[in-house]
């Protein structure tokens, strides 16, 4: 059984998110997604509450078949690193294989990541290229360039309908009705 994992931030989940996952199970011999919102961002980035991103990672992509949205890093705690949550997916179900999904945006991040090359070993990457991403590596661009940063600028500034074409509509009405990244 193959398994993709698609780990991020989720903050906010938008329409990239869910394009990636219907890309990668539709191209590759994949039987399903684990999707996996990061509990403490390694890299120290500030984060939206965990509960709220763990919803929007739900109303974005749950409702694909064969996606299953986890809180696998909340139960490991801490700061989150790729590579102990694939060690955990593993002790739980060791006949998987395994796949990483990224974007081709975290390429260049990739030499600051805990041990990629154990990470690679264990879930072989599958890099989905990205408009305005460049790097050597980097494969054609798929998805559009889409900025969580740019999202949450424009809800803060209470201008969250020009984001609309970037968001699941669902997750546009929760960040309308929880207000998150208004109050920053």
């Amino acid at each position: 059984m193959a398994v993709g994992i698609f780990g991020g931030s989720f903050n906010p989940a938008h329409v990239s998110h869910v394009l990636a996952i219907g890309y990668a199970l539709s191209v590759y011999e994949l039987d399903g997604v684990i999707v996996i919102p990061v509990f403490r961002h390694a890299f120290g980035k500030e984060l939206a509450p965990f509960e709220d991103r763990m919803e929007m990672a739900k109303l974005a992509v749950g409702w694909m078949p064969g996606v299953e949205v986890s809180d696998i890093e909340r139960r490991l705690g801490g700061d989150s690193r790729t590579l102990y949550t694939i060690e955990a997916l593993l002790e739980e179900k060791p006949e998987r294989e395994l796949r990483l999904i990224i974007g081709a945006d975290v390429l260049g991040d990739l030499p600051k990541w805990h041990r990629f090359d154990r990470i690679a070993e264990l879930a072989p990457p599958i890099v989905i290229g990205r408009a305005g991403v460049e790097h050597p590596d980097a494969p054609p661009a798929l998805l559009p360039e889409v900025s969580s940063t740019q999202i949450r600028a424009l809800a803060e500034q209470g201008r969250l309908d020009e984001a609309a074409h970037l968001l699941p509509r669902a997750v546009k009405r929760y960040l309308e009705t929880r207000r998150l990244y208004r109050d920053s």
